[in-house]
């Protein structure tokens, strides 16, 4: 959430960032009004609480004659102070109530629009001429089925639409994938981290994915927990509640964990083979720091996707996101998008957030720096979202007889193979 103190201080502010996202405005001044009732109750219950305790003093002391008019006094102010205090808890409530439900603050260098809006920032590697080369590239489910990689009829046919199988090689290219991803990032100084894939409802609130997303998110009704779409969550939460010291940070992890997602709003969408499921696995970066290195750490979490990218030997660009089109969470996002041949088209792999003090300030996730108690930064940043990826390896280093080329990266995650050989039928 946002600090009451900046909507008080500069509410226009607050009115461009929710028009920038396309989202309500007017819940601005709602917030504002609830803000101004919940202060002036609780000063007028204080104020209540003051006198009656006042009166208290003074009816031992009082007179017979007094003390039946202060009687009279003290009853009328109970039932004040019990108004007020009903006002005042009524008023507060629905200011946390209206601040849960307003995004972040957007960065002001973030480009305004919708999903189409987005700024190219650079592009890196060579797209391949598959014409030139003398062959039409098969998309990823043909080659995953050549390979015996890949099996979505099953994945139907157990669990439904938009679930799947890794099979032999496509299980092995997952683990490598997986390890490969852990082992940079270890390499970069995070802490590797096994997740809880089911969360409290305070954790997924926290972290901002029951506002906009929770059509896409999964509940467990009998058990009030939540299937996690990412590790950010659980990593988000992992500090809830805690007051860290300032020479602790920067506290950065990398957490692998499944992910379950609903795409409720994506009917239709990529419904071909493993680009589009509603559960993967993932490997996420995610940082923890001072308010005033969240730009240059996001910058940081950039550099890690575009090294692996770079070392996966993928062409992808880098994109500014339009405000239009960022979570609830973040001030701003970069996304990563490879190159996807049968798509012909850029495609997100890596996305990476600076949440600034959004999700901590809902978690209560606080730092001391001497005598100063504060909300710190969180960010996050996907290292490796599995089946994306994989999509984006079989297509980008196909051949022309069905076989896929390993990037070096690879080889020693999977026993020193080159190339991935379609089986026999």
């Amino acid at each position: 959430m946002i600090d009451l103190r900046l909507l008080r201080e500069d509410p226009d502010r607050v009115r461009a960032s929710q028009r920038a996202r396309g989202e309500d405005v007017a819940l601005v001044d709602s917030l504002l009004s609830a803000d101004e009732r919940r202060r002036s109750s609780g000063v007028r219950f204080d104020e209540l609480r003051a006198e009656q305790k006042q009166l208290g003093k003074l009816i031992p002391k009082a007179t017979a004659d007094e003390k039946a008019e202060l009687l009279k006094r003290a009853e009328q102010l109970k039932a004040d102070v019990k108004t007020a205090d009903a006002e005042r808890d009524a008023a507060d409530a629905e200011t946390q109530e209206l601040l849960l439900r307003l995004g972040n603050l957007v960065h002001p260098d973030v480009p305004v629009g919708g999903e189409e809006d987005f700024v190219t920032l650079e592009t890196h590697g060579t797209i391949r001429d598959f014409g030139v080369e003398g062959f039409e590239p098969k998309d990823h489910l043909e080659l995953g089925q050549l390979l015996g990689a890949i099996d979505v009829e099953r994945g139907a046919k157990v669990s439904g639409s938009r679930f799947y199988f890794l099979t032999g090689v496509g299980a092995l290219l997952e683990l490598a994938l997986v390890n490969a991803a852990i082992a940079q990032a270890t390499a970069a100084g995070f802490t590797p981290m096994l997740t809880p894939a089911l969360v409290r409802p305070q954790s997924m609130a926290g972290t901002g994915f029951l506002g906009q997303a929770a059509q896409d998110v999964y509940h467990l009704d009998k058990d009030d927990l939540y299937l996690v779409g990412t590790s950010e969550v659980p990593l988000a939460a992992y500090h809830m509640d805690e007051i860290i010291d300032a020479d602790r940070l920067p506290l950065r992890y990398a957490g692998f964990s499944p992910c379950f997602r609903r795409e409720a709003g994506s009917h239709g969408k990529d419904t071909r083979g493993i680009f589009r499921v509603h559960q993967f696995d993932k490997v996420e970066m995610f940082s923890y720091v001072a308010p005033e290195d969240s730009q240059a750490e996001h910058q940081r979490l950039l550099e890690w996707e575009k090294q692996w990218l770079t070392s996966l030997e993928l062409p992808f660009r880098v994109i500014d996101v339009a405000s239009g089109d960022l979570g609830a969470s973040a001030a701003r996002k970069y996304d990563c998008e490879a190159w996807i041949p049968t798509q012909g088209k850029y495609r997100e792999l890596t996305s990476t957030s600076d949440c600034t003090e959004f999700q901590s300030r809902r978690l209560s996730i606080r730092v001391r720096d001497g005598k100063q108690v504060k909300p710190l930064a969180t960010l996050n940043g996907t290292l490796c979202a599995v089946p994306r990826t994989i999509v984006a390896i079989l297509e980008n280093h196909q051949q022309a007889d069905g076989s896929v080329r390993v990037p070096e990266v690879l080889r020693p995650y999977l026993g020193g193979r080159e190339v991935l050989e379609p089986v026999a039928r």
